[in-house]
Formats: C-alpha cells, structure tokens, sequence
C-alpha cells in the first residue's frame, strides 16, 4: 500500500477498508484540483470576467471585452481591494523551477492573484491600510472580518464570507433591490459550479464593539472563484459505485455548488436528492442522499453516525482541524497527506500521501486482496486439519488401527501450513475484485459459505487419505507411510488449486513453496533418520504414481467447488465471466 502512496496508520483498518461501504468525502482538494482562480465579479453596476492561470499575477480583467483598472472602474477596485485586505494568504514568487504558489488558504491566494490582474498589489494595500483587529474566520459564522486604518476616515471595516451568512438585512443597509439581485447572480453562479464569496465594508469614525461591526455594511459585490475537477476524480468515483461503495459529497460549499460539481463527476443525476445542512438536522439520516451541503463539523459527525446506524461501513476523507472529529467517528478516517495538517493525520487510520481519491480505491482494493487471502488460507488450512480428524476418527472403522502417528501428522502440518501458508498470503486480488460489492459488514470470516467449503474440501482430502491407506493394506504395501504421503500431497494439491489466478506466473512463491515442502515431504520417505524418526518406508515408483494420481483430486476439489457451490449475492458480476473472476473470496 506504501507504494501505492497509501500510508496505513492503523493495521487493522486494512481488513475493514475492504468492507466500505460509503466512502465520504469533502470536494475542495479531493475532488477538485484544489488550485483556486477567481474568474468572475459581480458588483451592482454590472459583472466582470477575469482571465489569468493559477496564482500568477498575469491577466486582464474585462467587462465587456473592455480590460479595467484601478483608477477607471472604482466598483471592482473596491471589491478586489477588500478582497486582499480580509485576506491571511500571500503567493509565493517562482523559485526553483516552480511557478508562483499559495501561502495559506488557496481561496485567499485567489484573491490576491485576481487584486494583482488589477493591478493591486496587497503589500501596497497593507501599507496604506494596515490592520488593527479582527474576527476570524469560523466554520458556524462563515465570513471573517477585518478592521483597517484608513488614511482618511478613521477605520475601515471588510467582512467577506458565504453569501447566505453575508446576504442578509442584519449585515447590509443596502436596498433590498440591491440584496434580492446578489442573492439571485450568487445562485447562478453556484449552479455554474463557482465558489460564491461575498463582500461588505464600511467606514467608521472609530473602531466599535466586535459585536457591531458586521452591522450596517454596504455591499461591495460577489466574487466566483473555479476549482476545476480533478482529471482521475470522475474514474475514482466510477471506481467506487462499479465495487458497490457510494460516494457521498459532504461539503461547506453552497449546495448549488455542490451538485453541480458532484453532477459533473457523476455522484448525483437529475432527480437525486441533494440535502441543504442549513439549519437542518433530521434529513441528515436520509440514505438516498448523495449530496450534503452546507455541512457543519457537527453535522458531519451526525451524517457519518446515521450511516453507521444503518449498517454501512463508513470511510470519510478530511485535511483540517474541523475534520478530526469526523474521522475519528468513521470507520476508516482518511487525511490528505500533502496538504493536510498534523491533526487529521493523527486522527486519521490511512493517509493519502499524493492526496488522490483513487488511492482510496486503490487501498480498498488491497484490503480485500488482504481478507481474500485471509479467507484463501483459513480454507486451506482448516480443510487439512478436519481431514486429518477424519482420518483418525475414521481410520479404525475401516479396520486402519493407527492410521498416522502423532509424529507423521505434526510434520505434516509443519510442511503444509508453513512454506505454502504463507505464500498463499502473498497471492493476487482476484480477477473482477472490484466489480462485486463489499461484503456485508455483520458477515463473519468464515461466512458466505466457507465452512461449507471447508467441509467439503476436508471430506475429499480425507477420503484421497483413507482410500490409498485402504488400498495399500489390501495389496500387502506399506500403507501407513502411503497414508502419510497422500495427505501431504493432497494438502499441497488444494494449495495449488487454491490460487487466484491459476496457470500464471502470478505470485510465484507459492509453486516455489509447495516444491520446497513435497522434497520435505520425500525426505521423510527416503532420509534414514527421517525414517527413523517418523517410522516410514520407501514407497515404490508405482506407489508413488497412484499417491500423485490420487492427489490431484485435492485440486480438481477446489476448482470445482469455487464454480458449482459458490454462493451469489446481488451485484456480483455473471457466471459467463470465468471461474477465477466468479470467485467471492
């Protein structure tokens, strides 16, 4: 997983990540390529359109095809002003082969390099401003604000935040007029997909109380600012919904926002519920939802608990403070690696070290490989074992006295769960893994039919054991030391059969092993304090070919368990697809 850039904090969260369910994940940096540009202005004079790449200063703004400036359009001046004042980022100059880069919030850093297409510079601005107080930003409030001393009229008070905490006649003294039509424009461009942020300033003789300053603003404007999809976030998501995991968007972003991108990358389609977390708590448990914004901490914790509460197992993705508590409650808690801060990682069981949500696809993928081979080696061991109880329950029925020693059986289990044990644990995901849903979080590791399996599988072996034993005392041969190497070699014969991907040079230590310990398994035949120890004799080649002969029914067993007795569940793929690809685990 380490080389696949998923960090595993917790080990047991690898069995559980491939049994998720829900995957839970935010959109800014997850989904979206988490580089902001600001491409559009709205003020009530009219709206502006920013051209430029990234967090360099190059660019134009234009209104109407017509390129501004400071000193021609005090509209935009204004807003784009306020916008690098309320502001804690900085951008970085190219250094090191690398272009001009964000210092703090990427959505501040887009205002900075949008002020700098003006041609405003935030040192400038700083200078002839500078700060005096503020109310920070907070995830309840939404919107920050900042006092600044003005050179002409004493204070200067900018707040800037979400349109639905900022819009709002307890904020502006502007008209109404004036407020219904930035409520309006701030919905289109939530709908096209823009981060809506909005600005409000006003001039005071002095600096008031904090509970009075975001009062009596006056509107400045909207600015919408793209975060672009990631390019591999629409096939992370087919991913997930093709191995029956539901992405769900759990955002702070305006639902408008929201579905809009998640429309893009294909979690909702027209009809699906898109859930407004404003002010709302009871349809937080809806789970039909896909869509959850705007989403507090709080709410977040209470849509992951009702997911739980339904049964699901839940993963949810998270890179900042608010986020710790939300991924300590999910099942598998996922912090970005890259531009995470410490606290979600030490919150978090994986971390994404390249910040892509396809690892998380990819890390689910191995969690199932790894539970896959769990269960690979619990049929392989547990059939030998009820063989070898058979063997000895059944063995003086059938006139056998003894049919092994204590010490033939305890090498036997040396050979055949040590060397090909282990390398059963290094085998393949099954073909098509990821085409079949997770299984059902309640089922235990020996469900789905695999003590059936395992009974099934022990009964062959038992019965390929007792049938060379039985033949062996009828012909005068030394049936004990025939009974001893049957069952070592039908156990490496389920071994072989038990493979992911059969006739390939697909995990090759497991032939390797299972050669190692059939020369182990002729070593106690034919080494002579092997013999003494174990109480064998040297078979004959004849003895030895019907032993082999017999044998192979311990792979013939497996193969054809896993095509004719193999238990379906809904959204497997078709029976047309192949044995190996129609194998659950």
């Amino acid at each position: 997983m380490t080389a696949r850039h998923a960090l595993i904090r917790r080990l047991p969260a690898v069995e559980t990540l491939g049994s998720v369910t829900v995957l839970g994940t935010d959109k800014t940096g997850t989904l979206t390529e988490g580089a902001m540009v600001a491409r559009r202005l709205w003020t009530p004079a009219g709206e502006t359109v920013i051209s430029g790449d990234g967090y360099e200063p190059r660019g134009r703004v234009l209104r109407d095809g017509r390129p501004l400036g400071p000193a021609t359009d005090p509209d935009v001046a204004e807003l784009l002003t306020a916008a690098a004042l309320c502001n804690d980022a900085a951008l970085r100059p190219p250094a090191g082969g690398q272009g001009w880069t964000a210092i703090g919030d990427p959505t501040e850093a887009a205002l900075l390099a949008a002020a700098a297409r003006l041609g405003l510079q935030a040192g400038q601005l700083t200078a002839a401003m500078p700060r005096i107080g503020e109310i920070p930003f907070d995830s309840g409030r939404k919107k920050m604000t900042t006092v600044h001393r003005h050179p002409a009229a004493g204070v200067r008070v900018i707040c800037k935040g979400a349109p639905e905490s900022l819009l709002d006649e307890a904020v502006l003294c502007d008209d109404p007029g004036t407020v219904a039509r930035a409520r309006q424009h701030a919905g289109e461009l939530a709908r096209d997909g823009f981060r809506v942020l909005a600005a409000a300033t006003a001039d005071r003789p002095a600096v008031s109380a904090p509970d009075e300053l975001e009062h009596g603003l006056r509107l400045l404007g909207l600015i919408g600012i793209l975060d672009p999809p990631r390019r591999s976030a629409a096939a992370a998501i087919a991913s997930c919904q093709a191995a029956g995991i539901t992405p769900v968007l759990i955002t702070g972003d305006h639902p408008a926002t929201a579905r809009a991108i998640a429309a893009e990358l294909g979690i909702v389609h027209p009809g699906d519920d898109v859930i407004d977390c404003t002010g709302l708590a009871a349809d937080l448990a809806d789970s039909r939802a896909r869509v959850f914004a705007p989403a507090s901490p709080e709410q977040k914790l209470a849509i992951i608990s009702a997911r739980q509460a339904a049964g699901d197992v839940v993963a949810m993705t998270g890179d900042g403070v608010n986020d710790g508590p939300a991924l300590r409650r999910a099942d598998i808690g996922v912090a970005m690696g890259g531009r995470g801060i410490e606290v979600a990682r030490q919150a978090a069981d994986l971390v994404l070290a390249d910040d892509n949500l396809q690892t998380v696809v990819t890390a689910a993928e191995k969690g199932r490989r790894v539970y896959g081979n769990i269960r690979r080696f619990l049929l392989y061991g547990l059939s030998g074992g009820s063989a070898e109880i058979a063997v000895m329950l059944a063995g003086p029925v059938f006139g056998l006295a003894l049919p092994l020693l204590p010490a033939q059986i305890l090498w036997v289990n040396l050979l055949t769960h040590g060397l090909p044990g282990v390398a059963l644990g290094g085998e393949p995901a099954d073909p098509g893994i990821m085409d079949r849903p997770p299984r059902p979080p309640a089922e235990s590791v020996l469900g789905a039919g695999l003590w059936q399996r395992i009974l099934r599988i022990g009964l062959v072996v038992a019965a390929v054991t007792l049938g060379i034993a039985l033949w062996g005392h009828a012909t005068g041969r030394p049936w004990q030391s025939m009974a001893f190497f049957a069952l070592g070699t039908t156990q490496l014969a389920v071994a072989l059969g038990s493979r992911s991907r059969p006739g390939t040079l697909a995990n090759p230590m497991l032939p390797a092993a299972v050669a190692a310990a059939l020369g182990l398994q002729f070593a106690g035949l034919y080494l002579p304090f092997l013999q003494e120890l174990l109480h064998t004799q040297p078979l004959t080649v004849l003895d030895l070919a019907v032993v082999f002969g017999a044998s192979t029914l311990g792979y013939a067993a497996v193969r054809l368990d896993r095509i004719l007795f193999r238990r379906k569940r809904p959204g497997d793929p078709p029976a047309d697809q192949g044995p190996s690809a129609r194998l659950a685990g």
